[in-house]
This record gives C-alpha cells, sequence and structure tokens, in this order.
C-alpha cells in the first residue's frame, strides 16, 4: 500500500462500502460528501483499481473493492482493539462464558466481534446459545447464562439487570429505486401507510414496529410478514412493498442484486438499541468480564 493513503481515508471507504451510499457514509462520519467522495477517488487513484461501481442511487463494491473492503476492515479493527485494549493480560486469560443471543444480533453484529475477542483471548471459549429476548432475560436472571446480548429497546425494566447499550443504530424506510417513495426526501409515518408494508417479525418485530407507529396515531398497512430478512429483502428491491428497518440490518442490495434504497422518515422514530445485560449482583469470571469490557471497548460505548 502506498505511504500517501491515510487511516481517514480507509474509515471514509469502510463507511461507504457499509452503507451504499456516499451521503449516508457521511452523515455517519460527520462530513462532508465530498470528503467521502475525495477519499474514495484517492485510494483508488493509488490502488489503480476502481473500488465501487456508481449508481444513480448508491455505490456498490466491485470484486477488488469486496477484496481491499476486507483488508481494509482488518487494519481498522486491530489499530481499534490496540487504542481500547482493555485491562487484562491476554496470554494469561483462561475458561469459559456462557452468552446468549438474539437473532438480529448473532446475523448482523456478533461475528466479527466475536472473530475479534478469539484473536485476542485464544483460550477463553465462548458457550454461545441462540435465544429470543425473554429467554435471555430469564437464563441471566436465573445464572444460567453469565451475559445476555439482546435489543435492549424491547426491554422494559432494564433496571433489573445490569446493562449497557452498544449500538444505537437508526431506523430507516427501504424502499425499492423506482418506488414513489424513493422520490421524496424525507416520508413521514402517513406517506407510508398508503403503500404496502413488509414486516420482519423476528426479535419482536410486531411490537417494536407497531409501538411507535401508533405513537404517531398511525398504522402501517401490513401485507407481508416474514421471518427471512433475505425475503424481505427481495420483496422491498422488487417493489412488493417497504419497510422501516435498521441501519445495523441494512444492505443496498438483495440476494437478486437489485438495489434497495434507504431513506430517513421525517416522524421521530426511535432508534434500535443493542446490548449487553447481566445478573446486577453476581459476580462475573474473568473471561466473562474480559468479553463484558471487550464489547464495551470495541462499541465505543
Amino acid at each position: 500500500m502506498s505511504k500517501d493513503v491515510t487511516l481517514r481515508q480507509l474509515r471514509y471507504f469502510a463507511a461507504a462500502a457499509r452503507t451504499g451510499r456516499l451521503s449516508m457514509a457521511a452523515a455517519d462520519e460527520h462530513v462532508s460528501q465530498s470528503a467521502i467522495t475525495n477519499a474514495v477517488l484517492a485510494l483508488e487513484a493509488q490502488l489503480g483499481v476502481r473500488l465501487f461501481d456508481r449508481h444513480p442511487h448508491g455505490v456498490t463494491l466491485t470484486p477488488e473493492g469486496h477484496q481491499f473492503h476486507q483488508r481494509a476492515r482488518e487494519v481498522l479493527d486491530t489499530l481499534d482493539d490496540a487504542l481500547r485494549e482493555p485491562g487484562f493480560q491476554r496470554h494469561a486469560l483462561k475458561g469459559s462464558v456462557r452468552i446468549a443471543a438474539s437473532y438480529t444480533v448473532l446475523g448482523y453484529f456478533l461475528p466479527e466481534l466475536l472473530a475479534r475477542f478469539r484473536r485476542r483471548y485464544p483460550d477463553v471459549v465462548l458457550d454461545l446459545v441462540d435465544m429470543d429476548r425473554p429467554e435471555i432475560e430469564q437464563s441471566v436472571a436465573n445464572g444460567d447464562m453469565e451475559l445476555g446480548l439482546a435489543l435492549l429497546s424491547n426491554t422494559s425494566r432494564r433496571e433489573r439487570f445490569g446493562h449497557q447499550v452498544l449500538v444505537r443504530s437508526r431506523r430507516q424506510l427501504w424502499t425499492a429505486v423506482d418506488h414513489p417513495l424513493a422520490a421524496l426526501a424525507a416520508p413521514t409515518l402517513a406517506d407510508v401507510a398508503r403503500h404496502p408494508y413488509i414486516l420482519l417479525d423476528v426479535d419482536e418485530g410486531e411490537r417494536s414496529t407497531l409501538a411507535y407507529w401508533q405513537a404517531h396515531g398511525q398504522r402501517p398497512d401490513i401485507a407481508f410478514r416474514t421471518r427471512s430478512m433475505e425475503a424481505l429483502r427481495g420483496l422491498v428491491a422488487h417493489g412488493f412493498g417497504v419497510t422501516i428497518l435498521s441501519d445495523m440490518v441494512y444492505r443496498p442490495w438483495s440476494l437478486e442484486g437489485r438495489k434497495i434504497e434507504a431513506l430517513p422518515v421525517a416522524d421521530a422514530v426511535p432508534p434500535m438499541e443493542m446490548g449487553l445485560i447481566w445478573h446486577p449482583r453476581a459476580a462475573l469470571g474473568r473471561p466473562a468480564e474480559a468479553f463484558r469490557q471487550f464489547m464495551i471497548y470495541a462499541c465505543g460505548a
């Protein structure tokens, strides 16, 4: 890599790859869109390859871009780990930690972080179990699980647990490129209610969705319910309906390669909060405490 490539360029490139839109990447990084564009152009010039295919409504990684993105993420994650080193001796830590996590957390948040934790603590065994949020809370409360990872935005009375929000992910409207709502800068829930709505029915999706709709005196016109994220993406991309979901699970294309737009909603839609819970009075073992601290530092919480 050329000495002229900067960490800022890598970070801006990674943001563009993650969001599929330069404007969204700029908002995430709190910079102008031109800063993102210039960083990507500079990287492409230095590497001598095209990293993105440009489309009217966003960007997608080229094969070379995918390969470079993987390397860039490794560099950024390694630096982040070095800067946020918790106070544990890696080589001395052994044992296991019992962790329960929900569908969304397991599928769209944990895998990369688990790999980073394993590199840091290779002798710690992660005993990971897939559970729904109520089961996670019960298992943590009765001591079967040391830590739980779930959507805290669905948890009532968080004070029952020790807890830490790790991610606050904004919810946006997903539409097909040619959907009528895609022409609006920031549709309202009343605008969305005039069109078929696709509901993702996992991690208490219906309850959390209807709560903020009802708070605005609106109700979505639910045309489809599905427990499959990829089915939802396909239906949205093909124009069968729209949905509102968090940026954490957003991908700018369906499995068939059709583009999905993400638009801000004019009404105040609460973010999705994901985080850790633990028993408020039980002492965590050293591996569990190491995992808790790692997650807090890695997420910048």
